[in-house]
This record gives structure tokens, sequence and C-alpha cells, in this order.
């Protein structure tokens, strides 16, 4: 044992090991570890909190604790001046809060952190902002007064929708005590407490990537969340109005972390060097043992939920004792007062800087004029905002797709000689007889540039990426072998266990994290977080999520609401970030079919009723809508897809309605020339290999086809189904053609298939209930298509698909098939469909 019980230590009396005892533990500062299963752990901390003597700061050190807790409660007091009336959500009561993060911070880069990366609440944010992290403080005086405007600044100032101050982010470098800088991010977020935690923790594992920080002790991620939510602590003693005890089943809110064997160190948020003496240890265990550690403040809240909210309605004996209570400042100014240790002039002189200081930035802060927004980090530089022109990229890779510079063919392709045993070169990987015949399969389509199929055509999206120099991540709950058995990206030798994955070999000398894939834990909130997060760090990175069904992604609403559809319009970040949601009815009953198709498509915010300029090699609208919806049907189509994610000069969230039964769908397949940018091929438009966003019919219709009956549009695998009816019934009359990109809506295509069929009727056909599915925001826009070529009304527009339903699919595979049948053939009817169904 270390500490009290060590064998090095001198003899003492019990009483004095007793009284030593209880000044250890039973004082401000509350120490949970023996829950951690760890000797050595244990004996670390017992080394740093049982020492001989207790723990003294010295006069300079005090000064600046002193110093930074003036700072903290000024600035609070300050803005309640300004603005009586204004929400802060202020820090008061938990004031210690800053000094305590500053030196936590200091003692970090001591020990060799860099860059930090910090996730919170809005309690207490300008503060950290203003004092921590170091934003000016006339830029958060400006937002008070009426917040950031569009200023005409060169090419002009991209604001977006903005958000309130108190949810906004920033980054800068500051200085540390010890004399270093170090790097601070504060990742904006929304009111929906926790939400940002995953994204922070994935911001900083990317960085953690990017800056070559194999054992994870550059960068680090500190979590901040009151009581009422926890994460990393503050702890508030009440939610909103709610008490701590109808908040949780057990007694600290903190106990959640011994699942974690993380320790907990709860302190008294009035003892400022207790504060900062557990905040530091805090940052010492992070970089002695690189896991997790809590700090739990014990403070409260002087005001309600936010400054103009009646707190005693509800806790009304709390907020009596809490009217008569100290402050953290009155508190250790009087220590330092008695003890002698510092005059009164000291302090006064402290508190009249402090105050000279707000009162000259209150005043800067009525002429200040925002700056280009430190909106994006230096590997964004180059990279357009919504108000600047991008132009389009063809995305196929060359016509030597598997030549050079591709190692022997190409080792996405691997055959079952390939493979080597990391157990020596006499013995063959052993791979499942299953998976060599997949990865046989694949060579055979690369001998004869026929039948390439989904999983292929993504190994090859994924492959030249790396071979270009970018990062390609993938997680989600079953990626590695894929949900659907399609993928085998990790191959597992059948007598070791061992693991393979081939795409990790596709350049010499290959960084073993440039391709990751990686099965995650079921939760599909915290993954899809930590995708995110990491997507936002750098844009040479294709990071994409896949839900094992697109069924389960609403567990993750919150991240779709607050951050990927809105975050580049509230807070100016972009991210390129793919959801693959396999989606689609083949009878697996209404958890098992539906990716909520209509929930993405109702959260765009392009307008239903304008045509918006479609220059074809500028494509604006993509950059002008907050993200794209696709429903792809070619294994080509989807490599394009991915490709054009990375290959233009800003970032989109990009929603894929990914396929199940495609996967191994016979006419599902793509020619290796469609993947390539020189060589062509008759299917696709003659300025080189692009995504489609609308592939026409695909029997031999010229420019204008007066003989056409009924236009078909469509979208996703009900495509096949259709054509296989229509080859059935021999209705040369009808066209199919797919809208692969529902998001933004592709009007220029559309009404190029309206002009080539004057005389067709028009259907919009689809698999989903009438009440989801594309159908209802595809209605308007192809209305304003129409409109434009002067095609008839709302009428004209023909409804084929399931009726009007409250679960997504039926549970019973037989009406299933009965459904499906009625859909296809009702596509195909000889006589006129009723409007609307």
């Amino acid at each position: 044992m270390s500490g009290f019980l060590s064998e090095n230590r001198p003899v003492q009396t019990l009483r004095s090991i007793l009284n030593r005892l209880e000044q250890a533990y039973c004082g401000t500062i509350g120490y949970e570890y023996m829950h951690i299963p760890d000797r050595e752990k244990c004996n670390w901390l017992r080394e740093k909190i049982e020492t001989v003597k207790p723990m003294e700061y010295d006069h300079e050190r005090r000064t600046v604790m002193l110093d930074r807790l003036i700072w903290s409660t000024q600035f609070e007091n300050f803005l309640a001046t300004k603005w009586t009336t204004a929400k802060r959500f202020g820090l008061e009561g938990a004031e210690t809060l800053i000094p305590g993060m500053k030196e936590m911070f200091d003692r970090a880069a001591d020990m060799g952190v860099e860059s930090i990366v910090i996730g919170m609440p809005h309690r207490g944010r300008l503060n950290v902002l203003g004092n921590v992290v170091r934003k000016p403080l006339r830029q958060i005086f400006s937002e008070f007064s009426g917040g950031t405007k569009p200023v005409n600044e060169g090419e002009g100032l991209y604001t977006g929708t903005g958000d309130v101050k108190y949810h906004l982010g920033t980054s800068y470098d500051r200085p540390t005590r010890g004399g270093k800088r170090i790097h601070l991010s504060l990742v904006a977020n929304p009111s929906h407490l926790e939400a940002v935690d995953p994204v922070v923790v994935g911001k900083t594992r990317a960085k953690q990537y990017y800056t070559s920080d194999a054992d994870r002790t550059k960068v680090t991620g500190v979590l901040i969340h009151g009581d009422g939510s926890f994460a990393g602590q503050v702890n508030n003693q009440v939610a909103f109005t709610t008490d701590p005890k109808a908040g949780r089943s057990s007694q600290y809110c903190t106990d959640v972390a011994k699942a974690l064997n993380a320790p907990i160190f709860h302190v008294n948020g009035d003892d400022l060097e207790a504060v900062v003496h557990v905040c530091e240890l805090a940052a010492e265990w992070r970089q002695t043992f690189h896991s997790d550690v809590v700090v739990d403040i014990v403070c409260y809240r002087r005001f309600g939920h936010n400054e103009i909210d009646e707190p005693s309605f509800t806790q009304p004996k709390m907020y009596q004792v809490i009217r008569n209570h100290p402050s953290a400042l009155e508190i250790y100014q009087n220590k330092l007062l008695e003890s002698g240790q510092i005059s009164k002039e000291v302090i006064d002189k402290i508190h009249k800087k402090v105050l000279s200081i707000l009162n000259e930035e209150f005043i800067n802060s009525k002429d200040y004029i925002p700056r280009r927004r430190d909106w994006l980090a230096a590997y964004w530089a180059g990279f357009k905002t919504p108000e600047q022109i991008s132009r389009i990229r063809n995305t196929g890779y060359g016509n030597h797709i598997l030549g050079p510079p591709f190692p022997s063919k190409m080792s996405v392709v691997y055959t079952k000689t390939s493979w080597t045993s990391n157990y020596g070169s006499a013995r063959k990987f052993q791979a499942s007889r299953a998976v060599k015949k997949i990865y046989e399969q694949r060579a055979q389509m690369v001998e004869t540039g026929e039948g390439i199929d989904w999983a292929f055509g993504e190994a090859l999206a994924f492959a030249t990426l790396i071979v270009e120099g970018n990062h390609v991540r993938l997680s989600g709950q079953d990626v590695e072998r894929g949900t659907f058995s399609h993928r085998h990206s990790v191959i597992h030798d059948q007598e070791t266990g061992e693991k393979y994955c081939p795409l990790d070999h596709i350049i010499m000398n290959q960084d073993e994290e440039m391709f990751t894939v990686s099965n995650s834990s079921l939760s599909e909130f915290a993954v899809l977080g930590f995708e995110l997060g990491y997507s936002m760090e750098n844009p040479n990175s294709l990071v994409l999520w896949e839900a094992q069904f697109g069924d389960f992604a609403n567990g993750a609403q919150v991240i779709f609401d607050q951050f990927l559809s809105s975050g580049e319009s509230k807070w100016l970040r972009q991210t390129g970030l793919v959801c693959l949601l396999p989606h689609g009815y083949d009878g697996q009953g209404p958890e098992h079919s539906s990716a909520r198709l209509e929930r993405f498509l109702q959260m765009s915010d392009d307008n239903p009723y304008v045509i918006p300029e479609m220059d074809p090699t500028l494509r604006k609208q993509i950059q002008e809508c907050n993200w794209q919806v696709v429903n792809v049907t070619t294994p080509a189509n989807y490599f394009h897809v991915l490709r054009r994610q990375i290959h233009r000069d800003f970032r989109k969230p990009l929603i894929v309605m990914s396929p199940k039964n495609l996967l191994r769908h016979k006419d599902c397949k793509s020619h290796l020339s469609e993947f390539d940018d020189l060589v062509g091929h008759p299917g696709f438009d003659k300025q080189g290999t692009r995504f489609k966003r609308l592939i026409k019919d695909q029997n031999d219709h010229k420019d204008l086809e007066e003989g056409i009956n009924r236009l078909i549009l469509c979208s996703g695998k009900l495509y096949y189904e259709l054509d296989e009816e229509r080859k059935k019934k021999d209705r040369k009359d009808v066209a199919i053609c797919r809208v692969e990109q529902l998001c933004p809506v592709p009007y220029d295509l559309i009404q190029r298939e309206l002009k080539r069929y004057p005389n067709a009727e028009i259907v919009w056909c689809q698999e989903e209930p009438m009440n989801m599915g594309a159908y209802n925001y595809i209605t308007p826009r192809l209305l304003t298509a129409m409109k434009a070529l002067n095609r008839g009304s709302i009428e004209d527009i023909k409804y084929v698909g399931r009726a009007p339903s409250a679960a997504t699919a039926t549970g019973f595979y037989s009406v299933h098939v009965q459904e499906q049948t009625e859909i296809v053939q009702k596509a195909m009817q000889p006589e006129p469909i009723r409007y609307p169904y």
C-alpha cells in the first residue's frame, strides 16, 4: 500500500494518523476511487492524497487564483449591471469553475497537452468563453447589444441564421501560467444538454489522428455539465426546477462514472484552493493513465434557471439559504485577509484593474466590427461558404482505375492466394469459404469489367480516395462485415481468429488508420455524434456512419435535428458526413423497412416554389441547401456520390437511403467503364463521369418521344420491380426515370424528361405510405417544374404507392407481397390513373 500505510513513512501515533486521515478525506474534498480494480492506480492516488503534510499554496499561486476568481465574479456582475433583463445563464454560485479550469489547463499543458476540446452547456458559457478561451470581451458585449450583423467585407460575410450567444463556440490559442501556449476549442451546441458530448469526443479523436497523437497525450477533451444532466460536472443542486432526488436513482449524479472505473473528486465549490487542487489532480490523472476522471464541483445556482426566473417557487428553503450565503470570492478574500497573506489594498487594486478593462471593452464593443468569422480551422483554408461559387468536378478515376498506382491489380480484389498470415509465410490465411468466393468474384469483375456489385463499387470509392491521399472512416453497429453480409472489409482467419483488412494495404507504407472501419456500440445517438465531431475537423476525409437498419437512425434524432441539418446555418461549421441508412420495403416488418426518408426531406431548406439557378458547371443549388438526400440505384452512381463528397471545395452532409436487396440483385450491377473518367459510358453524360442526379429511361429513347403515354418518376429499388413488370406487360409506351438525388431536386433534369415526353401522364410512384416517403416533398417541386413548362396543375401529378398509414409497414409478409404487387400493377395499368391515387 502507498500513502499512510506505506512502509517508507515515519512511525506516527494513532492520533496523528487519524488527524491526517480526517484532513485528507473528511474536509472539502471527497475522493471516490476504491471501486477502481487496479492497485497501481489506487496507490498513485493515495500518494497524492495521503501526503505527510496537508497541501499548501504559496503567496504567488494564491494571488493568481484570487485574480482569476475576481475575473470570474466581476464578469457576471458586469453583465448583470449592463443587461439586467438579458438571459445569460450566469455562473453565480459556481464561480470557482473558472480558476479551476484555468489551473487544470495550465497543468495539462505542463504535462504535454497542446490542444483541448471543450463541450459545455449554456450555464457559465459566456464566462468560460471570455475568461478561459479568451474570446474578445468586446465581441461578447457586442453580441449582447444586438449581435453579429452581416457586414460587407471583401466577398461578403456569411453569417447564416445565427444562434443565441450562450450556444456559440470559438477557438483560440492562449498562454499558460507555465509559459506555454495551448489551443482551446469550445464546440457550439444546442440547448439539448449532453448532446454535444459525443461531438466533442469525436472531434478530439480526429485531432489526435491528424496530429499523429498515437498515445493520446497531446489532445484531450473536457466535458462540463450540470448535476441534472451528468457528463463532466458542475453540481448545481437543481436541474431547472427538479430536485436531485427526482433526477437520478442513486445519491450522486457521478455514480454512473463508477462503471468506467473513473476516479471521482467531489469538491466544495466554495473552497477555491480545493477546487484548484482537484482540477490539477484530474489533469495529472488524465496524462498519467490516459483515462476518464470526474470532478464534481458541489456548488449552487444563485439565481434561477435564467436571470429572470424565480427559483423560490419550487425550492423555497434552499433559496432562503442561498440569499444569505456569501459568494466564493467573499469567502476567499476574507480567508486571505484573516491570514494576513494578502492586503486589502492588493485586493482592491485587482478589482479596480478588472473593472477598468471590462469598462474599456464595453466602450470598444459599440464600434466592434465582426471580421471574417473563425468558422473554419486551418485544414479548411480555401473552402467555400454558400456565398461563394464552387465549380463541379468529375468524380471518375481515370482510365487506369485498376492499374498503377495500385499494387498488383489492387488490394481491394485480393484473391485467396494474396492473403498471408502473421503466423509465417508457410501458412496461408484461412478465410471463410463464402468470403473467399466473394473476393474471387471481385477478381473476376476486374478481369471482365462487368457485373460490379454494390459492395465492390463502395470498396472502389474508398480505395481511390485513399490513393488520392484522403482519410476514409466508416463506423456503425455491424459495418466491418455489413449488416447484410455484403461488405466483408475485415476478413477473419477461420482457424486463428486473426483479422485482415485489404483496404489497409492500398498504397505503400500505408498508415494503418488511413482507412478505418470500426464496429460500434449499440447507440445511434452517441456514435453518430462522435462521427459528426470527427468529420468537422478536416475536410480531406470521408467519414461515414451506417445504421444497422435505417429504422434505428431515429435513436439519433437530436444529432440529425440540432447538428447535422442546421449546424452550418446556426454556427457556420461545415461537415461532409455521410449517413448510410438501409431503406426499402421487402417484407421485414415496421421496424426493418423505413429510414423515414420523409423526415430528412422535410428538414431540407430548399424553396419548393422557386427553381434555382441550374448552371451545369456550377450547381450552386447544392451549396445553398442544408444537406443532400439520395436514393441511389446503381453501384457506379453510389461510387460517384461518395467521391463527390470529397471532390468539391465545400462540404455538405449526405443522407443515403442505402439498399438491402439491391446488394445482390441480378440487375443492380455496373460496368467498369462507368467508374472511369476517360473511357466514358453510353449511359453517362458527355461531360465526364459524374454522379447522375436523375437516370433517364434505359430504353433507347430520343430527345422527343410523343408516343410515350406515361412517365413514371420513382426512386430507389422500386425501379427494378417496375421495370420487371413493364417487361412482363410489354408496356413500351411507359417511361421510367429514377430520381437519384431527391434533395435538392434536379429541376433541370426533370424538365428535360418532361420535354422528352410531352404527351405522358405524370406519375410519382413509391413503396412508402402516402404520408411517408418522398411524395409530399416531391409534389410541390414537381409542380413548380411543370408550371414553368405550362404542363398542367396539381391534379396532373398522379400518385401510386401505399395508402396513408400510422405504421411504416405491415408485419404480415403475405400482406406486404400483396401491397407490393398492387403498386407495380397499378403503375402499369392500361387505363389512366385517377387523381390523386
